[in-house]
């Protein structure tokens, strides 16, 4: 080129030097390398667009790694970053080393890299020699600092022993890599395995339940916490004769023995072996060195973490019971799941619990029996010990023979005492406990439940259909010494399954009670299989994989521990069993002190009809459920009883509400003036019922309606203008 002559294209210029340029956008996750570049990567020489996997496929899988780490370093220093990678052909063999130096840059609203390179050919050095140990990022300190921060976040988020050997395992340190590692524990006198990576199995044999005092370089490192540095097998076999045969089979041409010292103790070593001879220049000590510490306190945390899981799980498994033998007629299920933070113990529990007066004192055999389900507050060893103390008092109170109501109102008394009752307890650490108590009749299906600020248990009928149970209720256990524990008795019918639970089944996962409840809901009656399945199916969906992906709007609440218990009665093998699958049913007592649970009536009734065809006629139905348990409570001095019934096939079923009080005083009609508030109950269930009636009985009355699927789903939506206008009359 003559001087005055323009300069030719950068493109040319570098084509000429067989330099070859790439652009890389981690927003759009695209490459784009022109012909020379495409060249080097073994694709055809021209401009090419390509994805990050095409170009991960061509390079070396720990080259590709080491470009990611030296990208965010020369954005954080601000200076141009360099790699050597080695392109791989479609077999993963190595066809040629590259080096490529680029700059990159960090968009913060996009939070992507943007970098821009180029790439030549390089002669790969011999392993072992001043040029093989140039650092592959380029220059040594960086790329050493990018590969010790790496190395650190990666041990320390090992979790296990296990784990930590894998990290050991994959690490690629920058210059040099040994291919053959093992990490050396101590027991009394002697030294033993921890893990190894790049032998066979069973080559750890001779050097397993070693002698401290055996000439071995491990042995010696254990002893004298000094590292050992051998850089080649003369100097293995001169210093240690004995015991060199052990490793001459192993072909190694250089080893360091380091010793992993945590808090002044040397709790064991770790061996790196290489392939090729490495001279081990103080740089290249200086990483071993960091890394043996870095990897000693990863097995030191992991050591401590494994012994706190195996002490604190035989805690928790000590304290929780064993179900028992079988129940005629009874299936029950059981689960327990650990909080996942912290020493994953906590106050949740579970109990079954023979109850005497059956036929047999010491087993369940066909006789009553209890379900106990609780959470003492907290998530510590603490929680834990009041919650085996608990569990043995309600065993205790339930073994005597007392009612439900007994055994809850004994049970806060003894907590409270334990907490509330001592002088010197910190305010701050008082307990309390909320509980469950469910004893059960095998023969009839009868329920007496007593609660203390736990959630209502939920049953699950033979269609599938899911009801919550509403219960009375008490304090939890252990904040009033003299609190009342209300029973309600309902019964599990045929076919029908009782779930109780803790709250942990019902908020992990970042849900309230709500969006949590319709969460096990849908699990509840979709689920066609056994009672365990039903279990594992329960827990799998709030604390398995797939419930990462369907947190709740409380996602940054604590995770909870989790109890489940499930009763399933057995079908009677009657020959109506055909008949009492197609029937939903629920009863409710509401007393005249009571009259908040007119709405409970309402949603059960809701519940009852979740799949009703209609939508105006579930409407009307709670409309007129309403008119019918507000007659009651107004006009009588007396409680009623609801019982509501759904009967049939769907989209041609009947649905009977019947409410009963014992008052013999019958309704009737009225002429309500216009502004009256009251006087319309009789009008809207004619209005809207198919049929109606008022029975009346040895002692009091029942008055029920029914209405009829079929027919509402003719009419499409009859009666929904009877039904806005009587919405207007204020209800309970």
């Amino acid at each position: 080129m003559r001087t005055g002559e323009p300069l030719p294209a950068v493109g040319e210029v570098l084509a000429a030097l067989a330099t070859g340029l790439w652009h890389w956008n981690t927003a759009t996750g695209l490459v784009t390398v022109d012909a020379e570049a495409a060249r080097l990567l073994g694709l055809p020489s021209e401009r090419a667009t390509l994805s990050q996997a095409q170009v991960r496929a061509r390079l070396h899988p720990v080259d590709w790694n080491e470009i990611s780490g030296v990208i965010q370093l020369a954005v954080a220093e601000g200076t141009l970053g360099e790699v050597r990678v080695r392109i791989m052909d479609d077999l993963g063999r190595v066809v040629r080393v590259g080096r490529s130096r680029f700059h990159a840059s960090f968009d913060r609203e996009k939070r992507s890299y943007e970098v821009t390179g180029s790439l030549q050919e390089v002669t790969e050095p011999v392993p072992g020699t001043s040029a093989g140990r140039t650092a592959v990022t380029g220059d040594w300190r960086r790329s050493r600092e990018a590969f010790l921060l790496d190395a650190g976040r990666a041990l320390a988020e090992a979790r296990s022993t296990a784990e930590v050997l894998r990290v050991a395992a994959g690490l690629s340190m920058p210059g040099f890599s040994p291919d053959g590692l093992a990490v050396f524990g101590v027991t009394g006198d002697r030294l033993t395995i921890i893990g190894h990576h790049g032998h066979q199995p069973g080559d750890e044999g001779p050097f397993t339940h070693m002698a401290l005092d055996t000439d071995y370089p491990a042995a010696e490192v254990v002893r004298t916490g000094r590292a050992v540095y051998l850089s080649s097998p003369e100097k293995y076999k001169d210093r240690y004769p004995v015991t060199w045969p052990l490793a001459a089979h192993f072909d190694r041409q250089s080893w360091a023995f380091l010793p992993l010292t945590v808090a002044g103790r040397t709790m064991g070593a770790w061996m790196a072996a290489f392939t090729y001879p490495v001279a081990f220049t103080p740089d290249e000590r200086s990483v071993l060195t960091t890394v043996a510490r870095m990897l000693a306190q990863a097995l030191s945390r992991a050591e401590a973490a494994e012994s706190a899981r195996e002490l604190t799980d035989g805690l928790q498994r000590s304290m929780l019971p064993k179900l028992g033998p079988e129940i005629p007629g009874m299936g029950v299920a059981a689960r327990y799941v650990p909080t996942g933070g912290g020493l994953q113990v906590g106050g949740d529990w579970y109990d079954m619990i023979p109850l005497p007066g059956g036929t047999s004192r010491t087993e369940f055999g066909g006789g009553r029996f209890a379900l106990v389900i609780g959470d003492v507050q907290g998530h510590d060893v603490r929680a834990a010990g009041l919650m085996g103390q608990l569990r043995i008092a309600l065993r205790a109170y339930a073994s005597e023979g007392h009612r439900p109501d007994a055994v809850l109102s004994r049970a806060s008394r003894f907590l409270h005492g334990m907490t509330f009752g001592a002088l010197d307890e910190d305010p701050s650490d008082l307990r309390f406990a909320t509980c469950l108590y469910v004893e059960v009749d095998p023969a009839s299906g009868l329920l007496d439940i007593a609660r203390a600020g736990h959630p209502d248990p939920a049953i699950r009928m033979t269609d599938g259909t899911v009801l919550a149970r509403p219960t009375a209720g008490g304090l939890p256990l252990g904040i009033d010494p003299d609190a009342d524990y209300p029973t309600t008795r309902i019964t599990l019918e045929p076919g029908e399954t009782m779930l109780i639970c803790t709250d942990g089944l019902i908020e992990t996962g970042g849900h309230d009670l709500e969006t949590g409840w319709k969460r096990i809901r849908s699990i509840l009656e979709e689920h066609d299989g056994d009672l365990e399945g039903l279990a594992d199916a329960l827990v799998q969906a709030v604390h398995g994989p797939s419930s990462h992906h369907t947190t709740g709007p409380l996602a940054d609440r604590r995770e909870d521990d989790i109890a489940v218990l499930l009763l399933h009665r057995q079908g009677d093998g009657h020959a109506d069993t055909a008949l009492r699958t197609t029937v939903r049913r629920t009863v409710l007592s509401v007393a005249q002190a009571e009259p908040e649970r007119v709405g409970v009536a309402r949603q059960q009734l809701r519940e009852l009809l979740h799949d009703w065809a209609s939508e105006d006629q579930v409407d009307s139905a709670v409309l007129l459920l309403s008119e019918t348990l507000t007659n009651v409570l107004v006009h009588t001095d007396a409680d009623a009883l609801l019982l509501a019934e759904v009967r049939g096939e769907p989209g041609d079923r009947r649905v009977r509400v019947e409410v009963t009080d014992t008052s013999d005083d019958l309704p009737h009609r009225r002429s309500p003036g216009e502004l009256a508030s009251s006087g319309r109950g009789l009008m809207l269930i004619e209005l809207l019922a198919q049929a109606w009636g008022v029975d009346p009985r040895g002692e009091g009355k029942s008055i029920w309606f029914e209405l009829y699927e079929s027919e509402g789903a003719v009419e499409s939506g009859g009666g929904s203008v009877e039904v806005a206008v009587a919405l207007e009359v204020e209800l309970p």
